[in-house]
């Protein structure tokens, strides 16, 4: 395993990140893994040299904290993890049961300290940016939770660069911690964070760590799983020729290699400047070792133009932009443009 520090901080964590979305009660969704399923997949990352483990209240509604952590306990130290939660998405139907309000954020650390059964995280995030709160209560009650001694650093994910811009001015200006971690999504079919936001992220010295590198299951080219079937933000932020294309080159790449897609996709992940750490959320440990192999791939000019040539700019994956997206293919006319249009 490979160790490298989250951006300017001190903290060191592995390049590989236990991704645990799929953890947690199938109740929640299909796809989930339960505690005993989960438990040998934990197990493989932690002896192949993980000490980065990503989780969310979010996920199956605090059932995965309690699922992951009641792992962790048996089998792994606790000073010799990085344990990260986040907050914001609604954990019920109450209106102050969601966001980063004050009162919310105490009320989820608190939650989600209790299902994990302890002390601290090492670094807690905003699972987004909230609109509705001003941004010196967000930080304010953040900075507080530092002095608490209930969280250690702090995180950031999913936002545009300039609201992370925001974020780190308030800080400054009140003198409280600045987030060390940007959690975003990148993969071979969504490359618009390396527009602005992880330049940005290396100029300002916070580390950057990357989720779905597989863009939701898309890159392995396995489009009949259960994921794939049931999770409706894959046909939402990957449904489009473009990406069908771009996962059709990297089958090419993998073949060529004689490895597995996912292997070649989070290569490709892995060797982008300024990414520190990918999350990995396997289903087994066969795919965990795809991102270990990954690790130790370097892939040619050939292979790397391969995999990008397909590859054209997009509407931004936010909570807030999403539902406006324009999927990369030819829109048809409208009006008067569509006669024309037909009579040429």
């Amino acid at each position: 395993m490979q160790y490298v520090r989250m951006g300017n901080a001190g903290l060191k964590v592995s390049r590989l990140c236990l991704g645990t979305m799929n953890m947690g009660s199938k109740s929640w969704k299909p796809w989930i893994f339960d505690e005993r399923e989960s438990a040998p997949i934990i197990q493989h990352a932690l002896d192949n040299g993980v000490n980065f483990v990503d989780l969310a209240d979010f996920y199956s509604t605090g059932v995965g904290e309690a699922v992951v952590c009641n792992v962790l306990r048996k089998i792994a130290r606790r000073d010799e993890l990085v344990i990260t939660t986040k907050c914001g998405y609604a954990m019920s139907d109450d209106v102050n049961a969601r966001g980063h309000s004050r009162k919310h954020i105490f009320d989820a650390m608190d939650a989600s300290l209790q299902r994990m059964g302890m002390d601290y995280v090492d670094i807690y995030m905003l699972h987004f940016f909230d609109l509705e709160t001003p941004i010196e209560e967000t930080m304010g009650a953040l900075n507080d939770l530092v002095k608490m001694g209930k969280a250690r650093y702090l995180g950031v994910s999913t936002m545009t660069t300039g609201q992370l811009a925001n974020i780190l001015m308030v800080c400054d200006r009140n003198g409280w911690p600045r987030p060390i971690n940007m959690q975003l999504q990148l993969n071979c079919a969504y490359r618009e964070e390396q527009r602005e936001m992880i330049p940005f992220c290396q100029d300002q010295g916070i580390g950057v760590s990357v989720f779905s590198p597989l863009a939701r299951g898309i890159l392995t080219n396995d489009l009949k799983s259960t994921r794939n079937q049931t999770d409706f933000f894959t046909a939402d932020m990957y449904n489009d020729q473009t990406s069908f294309d771009i996962a059709q080159s990297v089958a090419r790449v993998a073949h060529h290699r004689g490895v597995v897609p996912a292997q070649i996709a989070q290569a490709w992940v892995l060797r982008q400047p300024g990414v520190a750490s990918m999350l990995v959320g396997a289903d087994n440990v066969a795919q965990f070792d795809s991102a270990l192999a990954a690790l130790d791939t370097q892939l040619d000019e050939d292979e790397v133009h391969e995999l990008e040539r397909n590859y054209t700019p997009c509407g931004p994956i936010t909570d807030y932009a999403l539902a406006d997206r324009i999927p990369r293919t030819a829109r048809p006319a409208k009006g008067v443009f569509t006669q024309e249009q037909q009579a040429s």
